[in-house]
């Protein structure tokens, strides 16, 4: 029945589409003056329009024409509006078809294509199959186009072949890296490096006294000019144990060229994991001369006054650096350590982020006072590792299992040698061991003999018996089988389940447990899908789905696509500490909604928020120490609370220079309220905000809305922005935007990089705006309860954004009514985050192709 409703509505026109004569004055009437035959406005005739249901592009036009007179955009504002009742009838009779029409085509095709796995979701599951949580091959895979905001929907994730060579690439090293390169474990040594023996440490010491530039010796929590100046040696070494560990090398500012200092005699000799200790404490310096006592005394070193922040980085030389750790250090001498892993090559940074990073001669610590400056003395770093908990290790062991392994004949190029005595039995048992464990489902005979043919191949082509397998466990892995989501239209069985939940929230292949439930057939039980969510919601990797959803949804990836103008914003620029914890901020707060299961409206505002003394101190909160972050209440008048004001969404929403209200409000219609602005006509120029602060961004906006063509759009975008107005390109609160122009008195202070503000206060920032609908607000408060006094709307969005998330789809037409029913099932918990993810996996749409 439904296949001949569609089909009798083939051919229909707009003309011929309503039944009764009111439906046929509705267009006439509202809609036909700006877009028939003649006059098309915006490319749009109605009265032509075929209403063919079952060509896509025709379905998305009448979609399109029904949300847009749903939301009140046609007929236009300066026309008289048609009564509500029309509007209800409408809307009500073209729906239906609408409705009708896409899910026949979900029934024909499936409501998702065939999708390949993201480069993300590529690399975990090779991390995961291969037990080598260390292995970095996504930056070798090119970029993922991102469609309806994320990196999942099939229709973006192609495959060129010149990405298939990429994908043979980065599977061939993927297995070098977990082979075995010696016959007997490796030896998980301990050694400690010395500060003092570093070259990245002392090459930077110098004979000036007076210096930001420049490490310098500690003994203890004293200076040794002796030993700065070259009198004697740099350190006493092994023969006075005693001595030596006391020995630091201190710094009064932030990691940056040319002062650099790392553990550098230390390169990890193999990727795999290690345990690091670091010994360090914080330190005062004493001023310089009563006219200079801004700079450092070297020789004038005591204990600290304070705790230290401490971010350990590992670094591939020269500059490919990854954060792994973080510390407070006292005054007191103490052993922090850390279990991570770490690349082949890898070294050991330091950095004291608390601290400015000095940017020249004449620069300034603006932690300076004139009893001195805080500092850190780094004593030594200890290395335990590469640890392991078998050898060979898990990813050997399903490449070759149990075969020998045995030192090479004298003169091999090779490390070690791979014995297989009978290369035939053994390349098809190895082979059938690892098929089940890469294909997500159960493999049988046939794969076995589609792939176990290229092993002989490469045998016969003179390969050795470990690159002929290498060869064929490639060509596994870069099959369909393994790089694409299998899913038939309809309900998907358990095993394309199983990989779907398993994508969605550990953004990875399914583990063994959730394999064994599919395989018993009762994966897809009610109980059993809710208990496994539980679980992988709580699971050790739950951070991968959150930090990806997050990336995509916030955009959070970009936190590091602009930088801080150095002339407008000095005070932001270069600090990374600032960067790092906002980043960390969003991740936590959301991690937060999803253990507790708080309500959506926290997207909007909370009274409570994560932060660490730099976030404390950016947000004008009560002052803290610490580089952790932590759960804090904020007062009851804070204007924090929540995503919209957060440092991490306020920054990716500027542009290291300037915010635009027009940026901003098109975010958080299309991120927080699911109401995404249409792109602005071709050949619109961008309105600019002028940096000389002569006219502000409202004064330019106002302008730019008076033409009737932009108003349509503005009127609903520009309050949104507005009410962020108060908050800078980092997050920062303002009163008055800042402006450079010559001749006008500068503030007074020093940046992070050291050098003196050159800008200064201009105009005063307005925050109120009127929403389409006629309500007004002051700031960003009133915005926020303003948003709030529809939950639902709030909830309703972060639904569509799992949705795409989880099933590599948009939200179709006639998912709409999904969404209502996840919304009502979820409404005695408030909307909970965790509820409505619980409800979005056991909806039809996840459940379903």
């Amino acid at each position: 029945m439904l296949a001949i409703f569609v089909g009798s509505i083939l051919c229909c026109h707009a003309k011929e589409l309503l039944l009764s004569p009111s439906q046929r004055v509705f267009l006439e009437d509202n809609c036909f003056d700006c877009h028939d035959s003649e006059t098309h406005k915006g490319g749009l005739d109605l009265e032509t329009l075929p209403f063919d249901l079952k060509e896509e592009m025709s379905l998305a036009k009448w979609i399109e024409v029904y949300d847009r007179v749903r939301e009140g955009e046609m007929p236009p504002k300066k026309r008289p509006r048609p009564a509500p009742t029309d509007v209800y009838d409408f809307l009500g009779h073209l729906a239906e078809p609408l409705v009708a029409a896409d899910r026949a085509w979900q029934m024909a095709d499936g409501r998702a294509m065939l999708r390949r796995l993201n480069r993300q979701e590529f690399e975990n599951a090779l991390r995961d199959l291969l037990q080598a949580p260390w292995l970095q091959i996504k930056d070798i895979l090119p970029e993922d186009r991102v469609m309806y905001g994320f990196n999942k929907v099939g229709a973006a994730l192609d495959v060129s072949y010149i990405e298939m060579g990429r994908y043979l690439s980065a599977v061939d090293y993927a297995l070098r890296q977990v082979v075995a390169r010696q016959a007997s474990r490796p030896e998980a040594k301990v050694v400690r490096y010395y500060a003092r023996e570093q070259k990245e440490f002392t090459q930077n010491m110098n004979s000036l006294r007076l210096s930001y530039r420049s490490t310098f010796p500690v003994l203890g929590a004293r200076g040794q000019p002796d030993v700065r100046l070259g009198k004697v040696p740099i350190t006493v070494g092994a023969a006075d144990p005693e001595t030596r560990e006391q020995e630091g090398m201190g710094v009064v500012a932030s990691s940056y060229q040319p002062l650099e200092p790392a553990f550098d005699s230390f390169t990890a000799p193999v990727a795999g994991r290690y345990r690091i200790r670091v010994c360090a404490h914080s330190i005062w310096v004493g001023p310089g001369p009563s006219k200079m006592w801004w700079l450092p005394n070297l020789d004038d070193i005591s204990p600290g006054r304070r705790s230290e922040p401490v971010v350990i980085y590992a670094v591939l030389l020269p500059n490919l650096m990854r954060r792994i750790g973080q510390f407070d250090f006292t005054s007191e001498p103490a052993v922090k350590e850390i279990e991570t892993w770490l690349l082949e090559g890898e070294t050991i940074r330091p950095d004291a982020v608390r601290f400015f990073r000095s940017r020249g001669s004449n620069d300034r610590n603006p932690l300076a006072k004139e009893e001195g400056m805080p500092g850190v003395s780094f004593r030594w770093v200890e290395v335990e590792g590469p640890l392991y908990d078998a050898w060979p290790t898990t990813g050997h062991r399903l490449l070759f299992g149990d075969l020998p392994l045995e030192k090479p004949e004298p003169g091999s190029a090779e490390q070690v040698e791979l014995i297989s005595r009978h290369p035939d039995a053994d390349a098809e048992r190895l082979l059938r061991g690892f098929l089940q464990h890469a294909c997500r489902r159960p493999v049988g005979e046939v794969e076995l003999q589609r792939f176990l043919p290229l092993v002989d191949h490469a045998l016969k082509g003179g390969a050795s018996f470990v690159n002929a397998m290498i060869a064929c466990y490639s060509a596994v892995l870069c099959s369909p089988e393994f790089i694409y989501l299998h899913e038939t239209p309809g309900e998907i069985d358990d095993h394309a389940l199983a990989s779907r939940l398993s994508f969605f929230l550990e953004n990875s292949a399914p583990d063994d447990e959730l394999r064994g439930l599919a395989t018993q057939g009762v994966l897809g039980h009610s109980d059993t899908l809710r208990a496994q969510t539980n679980r992988l919601l709580d699971g050790p990797t739950s951070r991968r789905f959150s930090d990806a959803f997050l990336d995509y949804w916030l955009d959070l990836r970009k936190i590091a696509a602009t930088s801080p103008d150095s002339t407008l914003y000095p005070d932001y620029y270069l600090d990374d500490f600032l960067t790092e914890s906002a980043l960390e901020e969003t991740r936590l707060y959301f991690a937060e909604l999803i253990r507790k299961d708080l309500p959506a409206r926290y997207i909007v505002s909370s009274d409570f928020a994560f932060v660490n003394e730099r976030l404390a101190v950016h947000y004008g909160l009560p002052p803290m120490e610490g580089v952790a972050l932590r759960r804090v209440a904020l007062p009851p008048d804070s204007f924090r609370g929540g995503l919209l004001t957060q440092a991490s969404v306020l920054k990716v929403t500027a542009n290291g220079t300037t915010t635009s209200p027009v940026v901003r409000g098109a975010w958080i219609m299309g991120r927080i309220l699911g109401q995404p602005p249409r792109p602005p006509p071709p050949g619109t120029p961008a309105v600019e905000p002028d940096i000389r602060g002569a006219v502000t961004i409202r004064q330019q906006l106002d302008s730019h809305r008076a033409q009737e063509s932009c108003a349509v759009c503005h009127t609903k975008i520009d309050p949104a922005g507005f009410a962020l107005e108060n908050f800078d390109i980092m997050g920062g609160w303002r009163d008055r935007y800042r402006a450079v122009a010559p001749g006008v008195p500068t503030m007074a202070g020093f940046g992070h990089n050291g050098h003196k503000y050159l800008f200064h206060l201009a105009l005063p920032v307005d925050t109120s705006g009127q929403l389409p609908d006629g309500r007004r607000f002051n700031d960003i408060r009133e915005f926020k309860r303003l948003l709030l006094s529809d939950e639902k709307a709030i909830a309703r969005n972060l639904v569509r954004q799992l949705v795409v998330f989880a099933t590599g789809e948009p939200v179709r037409f006639s998912d709409r009514i999904k969404i209502e029913e996840i919304l009502e099932r979820s409404g005695a918990q408030q909307f909970g985050v965790r509820t409505l993810i619980h409800e979005t996996i056991q909806s039809d749409m996840f459940r379903n192709k």
